[in-house]
């Protein structure tokens, strides 16, 4: 290849990661705004909703709440009803990010990432209007279906011709997450308290969300160049039936079947174990961390606006730890970047069980912040190798439905053993089963870890 054409790819695949980011920041802005009006929006249909939605929700989760053991003096209801609600939208997560994935690879990533968006506009038009609890439930499930940009854009990023590009763009996937998870809950927090319509405190962050997609949607249209060449792509989403199920079955997933360049070869097996490791640090990881409100109220008396502040700083953390440093030293190390950060994890989570004041909580929480900083992009970057150039788009949405299977069950068997338990033999437990996808990363294959498979598809 010619010197001028090597920097005109260069010049394209910065434009590239540049846009995503930026895109990624705004579309998580958005998603974000919902998360501190979760414990707001529940009372507001508790005293407003006139239908029996509400009420029969109410009682599944009072029945969950007698189930586990929590007491009746603990006022945790609406914690257990918005992990109720997390769990739904994760597991529509489940479902469309194989199938978004695969749609990508067929016909470009740019137009699956418009029609994604599109889709969160219309969620958040809906939540807007929503004056029933029903109308809410829908706006969640559209928003669960059409939530597909993190995937997509996740797989343009495994376009890129090198390993370095592929490794900068996964780490800046990370550092848009921790922006959105800082700043969104913010934004929705103050439009939440200016912006209302007839006590319909909610309007102003989904109006704020409808106009910031409407932006980003145009940005990208403008600015996002197509990744995926038209003489790459895949010749249709789906030859069979059976191979449709592929991308639905939880069992083919773990399998990676719908990825047939790799099936019965050695990076089969090296595919699959990303996969398994990857689902059972989010299984995991996201249990835990959605007790960490029952913690750290029931035992250092937090409020929400405690939690506000303690979530802020893990974001905050995890943002400077992955543009300060997994950005730069991801490339080539990320298998022991990740196996680092499991070790982080499983110390951090053995701190936060023991922890018998705020300060070894917030001791715990740092190596918490480190390891939700480095896991999750050196694993999506490892994993973004493996694959023809028209099969990035199925890995990766693979990948990230096995993530969000992992967070729509991890977060409620948390509960259970939490409640059950108690919090030290749960987080302690949870650090002592973290051993097992770390003795699954690192008895992958150094030399098969950062593998190109592009010069597959000449």
């Amino acid at each position: 290849m010619e010197p001028h054409e090597d920097a005109k790819d260069e010049k394209k695949a910065n434009k590239v990661l540049k846009t995503l980011f930026v895109s990624l920041v705004i579309d998580l802005l958005g998603f974000t705004v919902i998360l501190p009006l979760f414990p707001s929006l529940l009372e507001f249909y508790k005293t407003n909703d006139k239908g029996s939605l509400y009420s029969t929700m109410e009682a599944t989760v009072s029945a969950f709440r007698k189930t586990i053991g929590v007491p009746e003096t603990e006022d945790v209801n609406s914690v257990l009803f918005g992990g109720l609600i997390g769990s739904l939208f994760s597991f529509l997560q489940f479902l469309n990010s194989p199938v978004f994935g695969a749609i990508s690879d067929v016909y470009g990533r740019k137009p699956m990432i418009i029609i994604s968006l599109t889709g969160s506009v219309i969620s958040y038009l809906v939540w807007m209007m929503s004056d029933s609890f029903l109308l809410f439930l829908v706006a969640r499930i559209i928003a669960g279906i059409s939530e597909a940009n993190v995937s997509i854009s996740t797989a343009a990023i495994a376009d890129l011709p090198s390993a370095k590009l592929r490794s900068r763009g996964m780490a800046a996937v990370g550092i848009a997450f921790s922006i959105g998870f800082v700043v969104g809950p913010l934004i929705g927090v103050l439009f939440s308290k200016y912006f209302s319509n007839h006590g319909m405190f909610f309007v102003g962050p989904a109006a704020f969300g409808v106009v910031i997609t409407v932006v980003d949607i145009f940005y990208v249209l403008k600015c996002l160049p197509e990744t995926l060449h038209p003489s790459k792509r895949a010749k249709s989403v789906i030859s069979s039936f059976p191979e449709f199920l592929h991308l639905l079955n939880p069992f083919a997933l773990f399998k990676f079947s719908a990825v047939k360049s790799v099936t019965n070869t050695k990076k089969s097996s090296t595919l699959k174990s990303l996969g398994l490791v990857y689902f059972l640090y989010l299984f995991l990881f996201s249990g835990l961390e959605f007790t960490l409100t029952f913690l750290a109220h029931k035992r250092f008396g937090f409020t929400r606006m405690d939690q506000g502040k303690m979530f802020a700083l893990l974001g905050f953390t995890m943002a400077v730890v992955q543009g300060g440093y997994v950005r730069r030293k991801m490339l080539g190390r990320e298998r022991k970047l990740a196996a680092s950060g499991i070790v982080f994890l499983i110390a951090g989570f053995i701190l936060v069980g023991f922890s018998w004041s705020p300060t070894v909580l917030y001791a715990g929480l740092l190596l918490f912040a480190i390891a939700a900083a480095t896991v999750i992009p050196c694993l999506s970057s490892l994993t973004a190798s493996h694959g023809l150039v028209s099969e990035k788009g199925r890995v990766m949405g693979i990948l990230r439905s096995l993530g969000a299977l992992a967070r729509a069950i991890g977060p409620m068997l948390a509960s259970a053993s939490y409640w059950l338990l108690g919090a030290k033999i749960t987080y302690i437990g949870g650090g002592v089963l973290l051993l097992v996808p770390l003795k699954l990363l690192l008895s992958i294959k150094p030399e098969l870890e950062s593998s190109d498979s592009e010069a597959k598809t000449k």
